[in-house]
C-alpha cells in the first residue's frame, strides 16, 4: 500500500481482521474482511455490519450567520432544520451541477457538515471561500472525529445497552450528543445501505476502542466487520446516488435525481438561477435505474443502447446480491427516462436487455422512517 495514502484511525484494526485494503478517495481503506462481500452485504440486510467510514470529512460552522453561509452553498433549505435533526443536500457551481452531496446537522450552538471524503480539500476550499462573506467561523475537524456507521435491523438491539441514551428516541434523520461504551458521541438515525442504524461520529483517538467494543457485544447477534464493497452493493440496490460515479460536476442536481432537495423557492443559493432556467426549460437527461431482464454484471461505463445507438452510460453497477439480477444507474435521454422503457446495456460487445426501474430496487429494508 502507497506511502501517500492516508490512514484512519482503524488501520490497524483492520489489518488485524485481515481486510483487504485499497486505495479509495486517497485513503487505505478496507474493501472487504475474510468473510468476503457476499457473506458482508447479507449481514447487514440480515442481522448487522459494522463499517469504518472514518475518511468522510465533517466540517463545523458557528457564528451569528451561519445559517446563513449555509443556506448559500447549499440546495435544501437548512432553515427548517430544527436542532438535533439533520439534512440531506448538495453544495453546486452557478451552473447548477454538483459539487458534492452532503449532510448538514443542527446543534444548538453550530452546524456540522458532512462531506465525501474523494471532495475533502475542494469542498473545504469552497466553504471557505464563501464564508468570507459572512460572520461565520468554519473548522475543518475530519482529522479529529472518527466515523462508524453501524447498519441492519438488529443494529438498535445492539446500541442499546451501550448507549447513554434512549436509541429509540434517535429517529431517522434525527441525531443526538450522548456517550457508547463510556465514548462520547454523536448518534446519527443515517447511513447509506436502506438498513435500520446508526453513524457514530466519536473522537479519533477511541475509534478502535469502540469499533472493538461493539464487535464484541454485536457478535452475539450476528454483528460482521463490513467494507467498501458491501457498502457499495446495499447503496446501489436502494439506489443511493455515489460522488464521482453518478453525481459530479458535469451534471445538475435535477438530472441527477436530487430535485426532491433542490428548494427553487427558498432565498439565494449558489445556482438557483441556472436550476430555475433549468427547470422551466426542461431537463435533456436524467439519471435513472436499470433493471437486467437478462443475465450480466453491468460496469460503470458499460454503454447503453436503445435501437442499436448508444443512448448513455453506466454510471454504477452490479449484480444485486439480495435480489440475484443486475441493477444499475445511468443518465439517458429523457424521452428515454420513463418507468418501463426498454433499453439494452453493451456488455463487452453483448447487447443484455434492461428496463428503466425507479430506485429503491431493494424495498424490503428495515430502515424506520
Amino acid at each position: 500500500m502507497s506511502d501517500t495514502l492516508k490512514l484512519t484511525p482503524l488501520n490497524d484494526a483492520h489489518v488485524a481482521l485481515g481486510a483487504k485494503m485499497v486505495p479509495f478517495a486517497g485513503y487505505s481503506m478496507p474493501v472487504q474482511y475474510p468473510t468476503g462481500i457476499k457473506a458482508e452485504h447479507a449481514a447487514v440486510r440480515e442481522t448487522a455490519g459494522l463499517f469504518d467510514v472514518s475518511h468522510m470529512g465533517e466540517f463545523i460552522v458557528r457564528g451569528p450567520e451561519a445559517l446563513g453561509l449555509i443556506q448559500r452553498i447549499s440546495v435544501n433549505d437548512a432553515s427548517i432544520i430544527q436542532v438535533g435533526q439533520a439534512q440531506y443536500s448538495a453544495m453546486c457551481l452557478e451552473t447548477g451541477c454538483v459539487i458534492d452531496d452532503l449532510i448538514i446537522y443542527r446543534f444548538p450552538d453550530q452546524f456540522m457538515l458532512v462531506v465525501n471524503a474523494s471532495n475533502l480539500a475542494k469542498d473545504w476550499a469552497w466553504v471557505s471561500k464563501h464564508a468570507s462573506d459572512f460572520e461565520v467561523e468554519v473548522k475543518d475537524v475530519s482529522d479529529q472525529t472518527a466515523l462508524l456507521a453501524l447498519q441492519g435491523p438488529c443494529a438498535r438491539e445492539i446500541l442499546r445497552p451501550l448507549a447513554s441514551l434512549n436509541v429509540e428516541e434517535v429517529k431517522y434523520y434525527r441525531f443526538a450528543e450522548g456517550e457508547v461504551a463510556g465514548v462520547p458521541a454523536v448518534i446519527s438515525g443515517t447511513g447509506y445501505t436502506g438498513e435500520d442504524g446508526f453513524e457514530l461520529y466519536i473522537p479519533a483517538e477511541r475509534a478502535e476502542e469502540l469499533w472493538t467494543t461493539l464487535l464484541d457485544v454485536g457478535g452475539g447477534l450476528g454483528l460482521v466487520p463490513a467494507g467498501l464493497g458491501s457498502r457499495d452493493s446495499l447503496r446501489l440496490e436502494v439506489g443511493y446516488a455515489l460522488y464521482g460515479n453518478d453525481l459530479d460536476e458535469e451534471h445538475t442536481t435535477l438530472e441527477s435525481g436530487l430535485g426532491w432537495v433542490t428548494k427553487l423557492g427558498k432565498e439565494y443559493f449558489i445556482g438557483q438561477e441556472a436550476l430555475a432556467s433549468q427547470k422551466k426549460e426542461g431537463v435533456t437527461r436524467r439519471l435513472v435505474g436499470l433493471r437486467l431482464t437478462g443475465k450480466g454484471f453491468p460496469r460503470p461505463g458499460y454503454e447503453v443502447i436503445a435501437d442499436g445507438e448508444v443512448v448513455g452510460k453506466v454510471t454504477s453497477g452490479t449484480v444485486s446480491p439480495t435480489l440475484g439480477y443486475g441493477v444499475a444507474l445511468a443518465y439517458v435521454p429523457v424521452e428515454l427516462s420513463k418507468v418501463d422503457t426498454e433499453l439494452q446495456v453493451n456488455l463487452r460487445g453483448r447487447h443484455v436487455d434492461a428496463v428503466v426501474q425507479r430506485p429503491p430496487f431493494y424495498t424490503e429494508g428495515s430502515i424506520k422512517r
